[in-house]
């Protein structure tokens, strides 16, 4: 079954070109030389992007892959001004960031619910000659063309807004972390990658307070270059106030198991070690107490470190407080003030956007018009306005 959740897609778009102005001398009954009255053609139509809670992936632009402006009409006689093309609205879920899909270049980002960024302007409606009329030349014969539209084939791509972000190898834990602290119920199974795309939970906390939880897939070492499935779904966890490191207890080295996960998001992103960092040892009630007591011996000592059991609810409260406490920490608020501008302007390292661009098999499935094509459709715009 193919999922719903739909982060990345691709998009050739097109804003409307301004329409001509009208080159016309005036000519009736009881006045031949009525001079210039040649109207100013419309301005194109404009492509913007609009935040929209309503949604929260891009699967109702999946398959919208060409999204073209309306031209503006050109100008008449009788000072008639050309009819304005329409603005075409692209809805997206808050969190939406838009590169160039040729240069990897970031272009805009929406960050909130009726948030509008023009994404490609229409172009201006010339000038028709009445407006070119002077004392010294009184019948002009001449009009501006409409500006030009502009093009541009785009990726957009979804950061989901989280409070927390959850950071671990496969079966660590953390869809029962999120099934036992929320009412969302991701897939839990006992092997590896049995999350195959990021789900969120809302967390109630003491006095009807509540978080948001981001459950990605597991991460792998070599995530960063590609392996596994942590390069789709890293970026999930760039807007995430909070990173919580999850590693089991029974695993050999906790230490050198976090120290790899902290080694990925520093090959993705290196500003993502600025965040606040908890670290949780999970599937606790596999150990007993004289163990716990050693292991923290060997456990990293610049983070908080909570033991937890999903399973039997040992530690969750204390983890929701340690959790409660870092998001609030003045520390925590300063970052994310800072740190929000650097984070979503950073532009697509071309190495990896390649990687991406091929792994994402729903952009091969569908065939775009080429440029030839993409000249019929002109051709034909421009017959309907002549008409």
């Amino acid at each position: 079954m193919e999922s719903n959740f739909v982060d990345y897609v691709k998009i050739y778009c097109r804003s409307g070109k301004g329409g001509r102005g009208s080159m016309h001398l005036r000519h009736v009954k009881y006045n031949p030389n009525g001079g210039p009255d040649g109207g100013d053609g419309g301005k194109g139509g404009s492509i913007i992007l609009r935040g929209n809670h309503n949604y929260w992936t891009l699967l109702h632009l999946r398959y919208a892959r060409h999204i073209f402006a309306e031209h503006g009409g050109n100008g008449g006689k009788d000072k008639c001004h050309g009819t304005d093309g329409k603005d075409v609205y692209i809805d997206v879920p808050p969190g939406t960031v838009v590169y160039n899909a040729e240069t990897g270049k970031f272009v805009c980002d929406v960050a909130y619910d009726g948030q509008e960024v023009v994404l490609l302007k229409g172009g201006r409606g010339g000038l028709g000659n009445f407006q070119f009329r002077t004392a010294t030349n009184q019948a002009p014969r001449f009009a501006q063309p409409g500006e030009p539209m502009q093009e541009m084939t785009v990726i957009l791509e979804l950061k989901l807004l989280a409070d927390v972000g959850l950071v671990g190898f496969p079966n660590a834990g953390k869809s029962t972390l999120v099934s036992a602290l929320s009412n969302a119920r991701p897939k839990i199974a006992n092997y590896p990658f049995t999350t195959m795309e990021p789900s969120l939970g809302i967390v109630g906390y003491r006095d009807n307070k509540s978080f948001v939880m981001a459950d990605i897939p597991g991460i792998i070492e070599g995530a960063s270059e590609g392996k596994g499935l942590g390069l789709r779904f890293l970026r999930h966890i760039e807007r995430n106030s909070l990173l919580l490191f999850m590693v089991p207890g029974d695993t050999d080295d906790i230490k050198h198991e976090y120290e790899i996960l902290l080694n990925e998001l520093r090959q993705f992103n290196p500003e993502m070690l600025a965040k606040h960092r908890v670290l949780a040892v999970t599937k606790c009630d596999l150990l007993d107490d004289e163990l716990m007591e050693l292991l923290k011996e060997s456990l990293p000592d610049d983070l908080p470190v909570v033991f937890i059991s999903a399973v039997t609810g040992f530690g969750l409260e204390e983890l929701k407080d340690v959790l409660w406490r870092e998001l609030n920490a003045e520390s925590n608020k300063l970052q994310a003030i800072t740190a929000e501008d650097t984070l979503v302007h950073r532009d697509k390292n071309m190495s990896t956007f390649a990687i991406e661009l091929e792994d994402e098999g729903e952009l091969e499935d569908i065939e775009y018009l080429d440029d030839d094509e993409i000249e019929d459709v002109d051709e034909m715009e421009d017959f309907d306005d002549n008409e």
